[in-house]
């Protein structure tokens, strides 16, 4: 019965619009309450979920992104990879992924991506003939590179859930990040031949050069943080503090497009996201501390287990299974409460724990452009001024190719665990 307050508090909570994190806190609440159990346990757990040292990065990180694209980042990236893909059939669909694979490498985040990027490329885009629908479409599908590719704020939760080392779970999303971003490419150019979108004259080779030393200061941002991390010089949190100075220094001094005025505003504003992430972790691992408590993931792993022992088809079920929360649950709220017990359950079957964490962030990051929860489609359809419904349309050959590479990663685990193996200790 304790259980069933639970989820039904939780449910209700998504059902009707209230945000994840209070929705996570409200339920577990009334389990606490319904239980018997002293609410004093709450901030407990809460503050038990926030006090983990890597936690400390993803602050780090935001302001490192805030700061950059304020600092002239967007406009240089764009430029860089328009002249690398522009001339192509749809260029400008290929510039707006090309685009977010270089910018992921900064911010971590895929909703920043699709609002910096989009606020640029889904203008540009309609405004050279691209349909609208098409224009925020990609922009949303492209955005989920970002966490993909290191840094990536998803990953840092899962190292801080699992102990796995933030800096393999970097490398190992490059491989599948870079995979996603060209795959999406090739179907970008399919549908743009295919409809006879337009492209731009080649610029020639002396752009490509001058747009790569603009944008030189910013791509080498993300060699900084691998690094920093690979040669065990810096930690995670470290590393963040690092890139955020670096990226002051860039924008103020060397792009010079960082007013020192706004830089408070911006403090404050890297401040807020943070704060909400980290507010998530903490009711979130309140809700996981009663799914143990609950026996919920054994139930859940004993459950499938008794159904199969058969490595390939527990990699199946769980795909299926994040896919399907990934359509209505936030990213950082599912991985806190799913990522451990599924974590047991693959490595009962002997996956290895660094793939499935691979693929599982993969797979909840598919779910941020799919409806009715998905973050990245309601962005850029608001860029767009569109509804989500031909977005929605709009973005399903992207979901499909997504999709691909996830089993692909999924059932092939040198994708990602080859680059961490040769490149870490």
């Amino acid at each position: 019965m304790d259980v069933a307050i639970l989820f039904l508090v939780f449910v209700g909570g998504l059902v009707i619009g209230i945000p994840v994190a209070i929705t996570l806190g409200l339920s577990s609440l009334a389990y606490l309450l319904v239980a018997g159990i002293p609410p004093v346990v709450m901030p407990q757990k809460m503050y038990a979920g926030m006090d983990v040292f890597v936690l400390l990065s993803i602050p780090g990180f935001i302001l490192a992104g805030n700061l950059m694209n304020r600092g002239g980042i967007t406009h240089r990236i764009i430029r860089f990879a328009n002249a690398l893909v522009g001339w192509i059939r749809g260029g400008l669909g290929l510039t707006n992924i090309a685009a977010s694979m270089l910018f992921g490498g900064i911010t971590g985040t895929a909703v920043a991506d699709a609002a910096s990027i989009g606020g640029v490329m889904i203008p540009g885009m309609k405004k050279a003939g691209y349909p609208s629908d098409f224009s925020a479409a990609v922009t949303a599908a492209s955005s989920t590179v970002g966490p993909i590719i290191p840094p990536s704020v998803p990953m840092i939760i899962v190292g801080a859930l699992s102990g796995i080392s933030v800096g393999k779970m970097f490398i190992a999303g490059a491989v599948p990040g870079i995979l996603m971003g060209l795959a999406m490419m090739v179907t970008c150019y399919i549908i743009s031949v295919r409809k006879n979108f337009p492209h731009q004259p080649w610029q020639g080779g002396g752009e490509v050069v001058r747009s790569f030393g603009g944008a030189i200061w910013a791509l080498a941002m993300t060699f900084l943080i691998i690094y920093g991390l690979l040669s065990g010089l810096s930690t995670p949190t470290e590393t963040a503090i690092i890139a955020s100075v670096y990226a002051f220094v860039v924008g103020a001094f060397i792009y010079r497009e960082l007013p020192l005025r706004e830089v408070p505003k911006i403090l404050i504003d890297s401040a807020v996201s943070a704060a909400g992430i980290l507010a998530l972790v903490g009711f979130a691992n309140v809700f996981g501390w009663i799914l143990v408590s609950e026996r919920i993931p054994q139930m859940i792993a004993d459950g499938v287990l008794s159904l199969t022992g058969n490595k390939y088809v527990v990699i199946l079920l769980i795909n299926l299974l994040l896919l399907f929360v990934g359509m209505f649950m936030e990213t950082i709220a599912a991985l806190i409460i799913l990522f451990v017990p599924l974590l047991s359950l693959a490595t009962a079957v002997g996956i290895d724990p660094l793939h499935f964490a691979t693929f599982a962030v993969l797979n909840l990051m598919i779910g941020l452009t799919t409806p009715p929860v998905g973050v990245c489609l309601f962005v850029c359809a608001g860029i767009a001024r569109l509804p989500l419904a031909p977005v929605v349309v709009a973005i399903v050959p992207f979901l499909v190719t997504n999709i691909l590479v996830l089993f692909a990663v999924s059932y092939f685990p040198p994708l990602a665990t080859w680059l961490p193996s040769i490149l870490t200790p």
